[in-house]
């Protein structure tokens, strides 16, 4: 957390990072999870000096609630597809969508 954060924050990450734990994330993830979203809603409430346009345009984490979390019945979103694609080197990636980035990543993974 950073310098002169609220009480407010601190507990909001401890418990960010205690829920993220017990879903079974590995300590670093876990704390990566809950900096990042206690620092967009520090951002959002004008807690921070900077903030980006995602963190003020988009919806607050406790509205979005999993909504992104790509285990839905639709999977993971063409987004999170094409950047899995573009960390394995999937080549083509630009031109394809969602399907076939999933038929190019399930074969990779063979």
């Amino acid at each position: 957390m950073p310098a002169g954060s609220s009480r407010k924050r601190e507990r909001q990450y401890e418990h960010i990072k205690d829920s993220a734990l017990d879903r079974g994330e590995s300590p670093e993830r876990a704390k990566e999870i809950a900096a990042r979203t206690v620092n967009k809603e520090r951002a959002r409430s004008g807690e921070s000096k900077t903030a980006s346009r995602s963190s003020l345009q988009d919806m607050s984490s406790g509205e979005r609630g999993g909504k992104r979390s790509g285990k839905g019945p639709q999977g993971p979103t063409y987004d999170q597809l094409y950047n899995e694609a573009r960390q394995r080197g999937v080549h083509g990636r630009s031109d394809m969508n969602k399907e076939e980035l999933r038929r190019a990543l399930d074969a990779k993974k063979r």
